[in-house]
C-alpha cells in the first residue's frame, strides 16, 4: 500500500442542518434566513427548490447513519440548527429539537461514528437577522447562549465542537457579493460582521472551556491558496493582499489570537475599522482554537489590478487585485471550478510552518457534478469514477504533507449524501450516497462510497 495514513485517522464526511434535515417548518423550528429568503424570492434558487424538505435527514437519520457505517465512516461532521434549537434565536429552547439531536448523537455513537458538531453553518435565525445578524452585539450574546446550551445538553457525548463553518462566506455572500441573505453591499458592515463573528467564536470557546468537558473546540475555515499570476512584484503583492483578506482575516485570530497587522493597517487607512468594545481583544487572544477544520475546493489565482476601480462605486476587496484565469487549468466543467490538488498540500504546509502545526483535518473537499443520474448503470449504481479520482489525488497530497510532519488527523468529504446546496439547490451532486428526488429521496451508495469503504478499512490505498 503506497499511501498508509496514521493510526486512528478520521475517515468520514460533512453535512449541514439546513442542507439535509428538511422538516423546516414543523415541530417548533423557527425560520432561518434561508427559509425566509426562499419564501420571499423563490426565483433566486435553482429550479425554485427551497429548503423546506431537502434530503429528509430529520426523518431518516437512522437509515443514513447505518449507511455511514456501511461505507466506512468512523466520524461524521453535522451541524445543529440554531433556529431549531431556539425558534426565536434566544429564550425558550425547543424540546423537540433537543430530542432530535439527542437521538442523532446517540445513534452515531452506537454505530461507532464519532459526532463532530458544528454550531453555525450559514443559517442565522430570521429573528436574529432582523436585529442585525452578525453586525449586532445582541446576536453575538444570543449565539453564545445557544452554544452554551448545546455544550451542556450534548457535551457528555460530543468531544469535537466547531464554532463556525466558513465564516468568511456569510461576510462575502451577505454583505459584499449578493449571494446570501440579507443581500447587502456594504464593506463597512462586512468588516463589522466579520469581526463580531470572530468575537462570537472566541466567546463560545471561552464558555466551552469554563464547562470543563474535556473535549476539543475549533473552527472550520475555507482556506483558499492565493497564487500570483507571476513573480512580478505587483502580482505577488496582489496575492498577499487576497490571502490576508480572505484567509488570514479568520485564520490568524482563530489560531494565534491576533489580527494580521497588514489587515488592521489597511482597514485603518481606508477608514473601515470595526467597533471594538473594551475587553474584546483580550477575549480573542485568550480563546484560540484547539482544532482547525480545513475546507478546500479550488485555488484562488490573482493578478495586479489592470483597471482603476470606480471611485464612486462601493468599496470592494477586489480593488486590490483582479482574479486571473490560468490558461490550461484543469477544470470541473460541471461546477466551473478549477481542480488543483496540490493546493491542499500548500495549505497544510502553511499551517504547519506558520500556525504552530496545530492539529487539523480536511473537513470538506469534494466534487459537484450536474446531471449525475446519467452515470447510473443497469444495476442502479452511479459510476462516479471522476469523484474517486478527485478524492484519491487530493489524498495523495494530504499524505505527502503528513509525511513532511503536518499534524493532519483526518479527511471528510463534502458530503455524505446528495443535498440541497443553498441557491444552487440540487443542481450539483456531491455525495457518496445518491438521493433520488424522483423516488421519495431513495438512497443508494455510489461507486465512490464503495471505494471509500475500502480506503477506510485499509486506512489508505
Amino acid at each position: 500500500m503506497q499511501h498508509l495514513f496514521p493510526k486512528g485517522f478520521w475517515w468520514g464526511s460533512s453535512a449541514s442542518a439546513t442542507q439535509t434535515e428538511g422538516a423546516a417548518n414543523i415541530e417548533g423550528k423557527g425560520q432561518n434566513i434561508w427559509d425566509y429568503w426562499y419564501e420571499k424570492e423563490p426565483n433566486r434558487f435553482f429550479n425554485r427548490v427551497g429548503p423546506e424538505n431537502t434530503s429528509q435527514f430529520y426523518y431518516r437519520y437512522k437509515e443514513d447513519i447505518a449507511l455511514m457505517k456501511e461505507i466506512g465512516h468512523n466520524s461524521f461532521r453535522l451541524s445543529i440548527s440554531w433556529s431549531r434549537m431556539f425558534p426565536n434565536g434566544k429564550g425558550k429552547v425547543n424540546d423537540k429539537a433537543i430530542e432530535f439531536y439527542n437521538c442523532v448523537i446517540d445513534e452515531l455513537v452506537a454505530a461507532g461514528v464519532e459526532p463532530f458538531v458544528n454550531l453555525y453553518h450559514f443559517d442565522m435565525p430570521i429573528t436574529m437577522q432582523n436585529i442585525g445578524g452578525w453586525s449586532s452585539r445582541e446576536v453575538v450574546d444570543a449565539y453564545v447562549e445557544y452554544a452554551t446550551t448545546c455544550f451542556k445538553l450534548f457535551g457528555d457525548r460530543v468531544k469535537k465542537w466547531f464554532t463556525h463553518n466558513e465564516p468568511i462566506v456569510p461576510v462575502e455572500g451577505g454583505y459584499l457579493y449578493d449571494f446570501h441573505y440579507p443581500n447587502e453591499v456594504d464593506f463597512g458592515k462586512a468588516v463589522q460582521v466579520g469581526y463580531n463573528t470572530i468575537l462570537s467564536s472566541a466567546k463560545a470557546i471561552q464558555a466551552y472551556k469554563e464547562l470543563g468537558q474535556h473535549g476539543k473546540i475549533g473552527i472550520i475555515l475555507n482556506l483558499t491558496p492565493s497564487y500570483p499570476r507571476s513573480q512580478h512584484p505587483a502580482d505577488v503583492k496582489a496575492s498577499k493582499l487576497a490571502d490576508i483578506i480572505f484567509n488570514r482575516s479568520f485564520l490568524d485570530p482563530s489560531v494565534k489570537g491576533e489580527f494580521p497587522a497588514e489587515l488592521v493597517s489597511l482597514l485603518k487607512k481606508e477608514g473601515y475599522m470595526p467597533t471594538i468594545d473594551e475587553g474584546d481583544i483580550d477575549i480573542i487572544k485568550a480563546n484560540t482554537v484547539d482544532l482547525l477544520g480545513v475546507n478546500y475546493y479550488q485555488p484562488r489565482r490573482v493578478k495586479a489590478k489592470e483597471h482603476l476601480p470606480n471611485p464612486e462605486g462601493p468599496f470592494m476587496p477586489n480593488r486590490f487585485f483582479d482574479n486571473y484565469v490560468m490558461p490550461g487549468r484543469k477544470m470541473n466543467p460541471h461546477r466551473g471550478w478549477e481542480i488543483y490538488e496540490k493546493g491542499v498540500y500548500d495549505i497544510l504546509i502553511n499551517v504547519k510552518e506558520n500556525y504552530g502545526n496545530i492539529e487539523c483535518f480536511i473537513s470538506e473537499n469534494g466534487m459537484g457534478v450536474e446531471g449525475e443520474e446519467r452515470f447510473r448503470d443497469k444495476s442502479g449504481i452511479i459510476q462516479d469514477d471522476y469523484r474517486i479520482e478527485f478524492i484519491e489525488e487530493h489524498l495523495k497530497w494530504v499524505h505527502k504533507a503528513i509525511q513532511e510532519g503536518a499534524n493532519v488527523k483526518g479527511y471528510h468529504l463534502w458530503t455524505f449524501m446528495d443535498n440541497w446546496s443553498w441557491t444552487n439547490a440540487y443542481k450539483n451532486r456531491y455525495g457518496f450516497v445518491s438521493v433520488n428526488l424522483e423516488k421519495d429521496a431513495e438512497r443508494s451508495i455510489k461507486k465512490s462510497g464503495q471505494w471509500f469503504k475500502k480506503v477506510s478499512e485499509n486506512n489508505g490505498f
